[in-house]
């Protein structure tokens, strides 16, 4: 299958396991061809540890090691026309790690800012951070702004890092946020709403995420935007994150891109006439003889 050629059609009526056969160059033309894409992917980059501990390594060489696949997927995501990448950088749970480490990786931080900004300029990238940036040390919170003013005129894709970041302080945030316009006179009760609360959440200016994505195998979302994943796709691959590859990221939007987003409703092929008349479906005689239940 690798040396075929195919057209969108053929492209659209692929399952997952015949994409993944395809070349790397000809499964980015397929999920091109197949639309569908999410206008906003997360993830969770997991595995850093686990990757430096199986090469005999010190910790921090696996987060330097995930740099490179932060590049890889800034890169093809920027190239699908994908709107939003968040990343799961630096969590509040991570500040209880040996002091050693964190430091380390505020000191990685700045250095990745400096190293990527040019890149990041070439590729028309924006940089957004969300999460309680004032926990950042000095140098770091500096560095951070100054590469996010930087590129703050870029129309591409929006590369946002969750930095400090917590989903319930985020929520207990955006609550608070709501009490004080309701204290203010700002907003009434009745006029409280999803979209209300949403404007207190550390990201109001982005899609909620379409596609999370865990790497490391770890089936849990760490307390990562859990107002933003209420309705999101999720996909949990056993690669470690600093092996997560551009076909990994490719893979991902196509196994995407063949799921129907239901939202709790039913699929569409289960939408009968029958089931359209409410009266039908309230039916006890039309229930037993579903479920073959006695009289």
């Amino acid at each position: 299958m690798a040396t075929e050629k195919f057209d969108i059609a053929q492209y659209q009526q692929m399952d997952l396991a015949q994409l993944a056969q395809l070349p790397t160059a000809q499964l980015q033309v397929a999920v091109e061809a197949r639309g569908n894409l999410p206008r906003h992917i997360a993830v969770i980059m997991d595995g850093n540890g686990r990757w430096a501990k199986k090469r005999f390594l010190p910790r921090v060489a696996g987060h330097r090691a995930g740099r490179h696949s932060v590049r890889r997927c800034v890169d093809i995501c920027g190239r699908l026309g994908v709107e939003a990448l968040t990343l799961y950088t630096f969590s509040q749970e991570n500040f209880n790690r040996p002091a050693p480490e964190v430091k380390a990786l505020w000191l990685f931080l700045q250095e990745t800012l400096g190293a990527e900004r040019d890149e990041l300029q070439r590729q028309n990238v924006r940089l957004s951070a969300c999460g309680e940036l004032s926990q950042l040390p000095g140098k770091a919170q500096a560095a951070l702004q100054q590469v996010i003013d930087s590129l703050s005129s870029n129309t591409g894709l929006t590369l946002n890092l969750a930095l400090a970041y917590g989903g319930r302080q985020e929520i207990i945030a955006a609550a608070l946020h709501l009490a004080k316009r309701l204290e203010a006179g700002e907003l009434t009760a009745e006029q409280v709403s999803e979209e209300e609360f949403a404007r207190g959440l550390y990201t109001p200016e982005l899609p909620d995420p379409d596609l999370v994505i865990r790497t490391s195998g770890e089936g849990r979302l760490s307390n990562f935007l859990l107002w933003q994943t209420a309705y999101s796709e999720m996909l949990i691959t056993p690669v470690l994150w600093p092996d997560f590859s551009e076909r990994d990221m490719l893979l991902a939007v196509a196994d995407f891109q063949g799921r129907e987003r239901r939202y709790g409703a039913l699929p569409s092929a289960a939408k009968t006439q029958s089931d359209s008349k409410p009266g039908n479906l309230l039916d006890p005689a039309r229930w037993k003889r579903l479920l073959k239940a006695n009289p």
